[in-house]
């Protein structure tokens, strides 16, 4: 976690902190990690920042943004991919409301107009009525599995939004009533130190610990703390 502020001597700003974080885990874990990014990446000098750290990643690109298919010419995404044939079909769940459906893919090689680099652009077809997924992704893309791989990396978006959000309101992360930067600290330090022992909890052989947790402190009448 990187706490950081818009006040006082130690004032940094939301650009500074995500390129020091980047930076970070390149270091510590290079090209073995997938870098999974929304929408509100998706532009051209993130898209160079990426490129630059030589990460592997996937950007959910906007439909209407423009890149270059395999002729060269300047498309929209979804132009790219209108009238493709779909690679493969599965049958994933929704993570958001656990419903089956059907999704296909197709993938096609892409680049973006300021950058030689060689992306791939992996378009999940996820449901009558519902928009496409437009992954763009630094990763060679060989068989429908290394496309499926790339789609189900992405499917973990929610999760990683669900857990924030929790960590916000269960954890009070969103709103510290302290003013001042010290104070702050130490009360978001202390929070790290829970947040830490709860993921702890995730080990094997800890579930009878995880079970009581629940009961004590989330108690429930459904199946929610099953899932």
């Amino acid at each position: 976690m990187e706490w950081w502020t818009t006040r006082g001597e130690r004032a940094s700003d939301h650009q500074s902190v995500l390129l020091a974080l980047l930076e970070r885990t390149r270091q510590a874990w290079g090209r073995t990690v997938r870098h999974v990014f929304d929408r509100g990446f998706a532009n051209g000098p993130w898209l160079h920042t990426l490129l630059t750290h030589e990460l592997r990643f996937v950007l959910r690109w906007k439909k209407r943004q423009k890149l270059l298919d395999g002729w060269a010419e300047l498309r929209k995404a979804w132009e790219i991919a209108r009238g493709k044939r779909t690679w493969s079909e599965r049958m994933l769940r929704d993570t958001r409301t656990g419903k089956q459906h059907k999704v296909g893919i197709v993938v096609l090689p892409v680049n973006h107009p300021s950058h030689a680099q060689p992306l791939w652009l992996v378009v999940a077809r996820v449901g009558k009525g519902r928009e496409p997924w437009y992954l763009l992704t630094s990763d060679v893309i060989r068989t429908p599995e290394d496309a499926w791989a790339v789609v189900l990396a992405y499917g973990r978006r929610w999760q990683i939004e669900t857990a924030w959000r929790y960590s916000k309101s269960e954890l009070a992360m969103e709103s510290p009533r302290l003013w001042t930067w010290e104070r702050r600290v130490k009360l978001l330090l202390m929070v790290t130190l829970v947040y830490g022992f709860l993921l702890s909890l995730l080990e094997g052989g800890l579930e009878e610990v995880r079970k009581a947790v629940l009961r004590a402190g989330c108690h429930r009448t459904d199946m929610r703390p099953k899932n």
